[in-house]
């Protein structure tokens, strides 16, 4: 399981608890899961950083490369692995967190 599967299944255990004691195998969903969500930050990071510039220096596309990749991160851990939390009582602890 990659770092994605575990954040998911820490997430899930914690904040989607009715979601996470539905699953059959989470061990396997969650690493299939983690695959899902890598594949899909390359391939978003891939289309947001672009083509290369014309003069891009070795630091200015780092530094592309590197923007798109967190944007593309945070929009599928959104998406996909950090989920908005099960009403509950530890619902306003979360938000308070936030």
């Amino acid at each position: 399981m990659n770092y994605y599967g575990e954040m998911a299944r820490d997430h899930w255990a914690r904040w989607l608890p009715g979601r996470y004691a539905a699953i059959g195998d989470p061990g396997s969903f969650f690493s299939d899961l983690g695959s899902q969500a890598e594949s899909r930050i390359d391939a978003l990071a891939d289309e947001l950083a672009g083509n290369d510039q014309q003069g891009e220096g070795y630091l200015g596309k780092a530094g592309r490369l590197g923007q798109a990749r967190r944007q593309a991160e945070e929009i599928v851990l959104r998406e996909m692995i950090l989920l908005e939390p099960e009403p509950g009582p530890d619902r306003d602890e979360h938000r308070s967190q936030a």
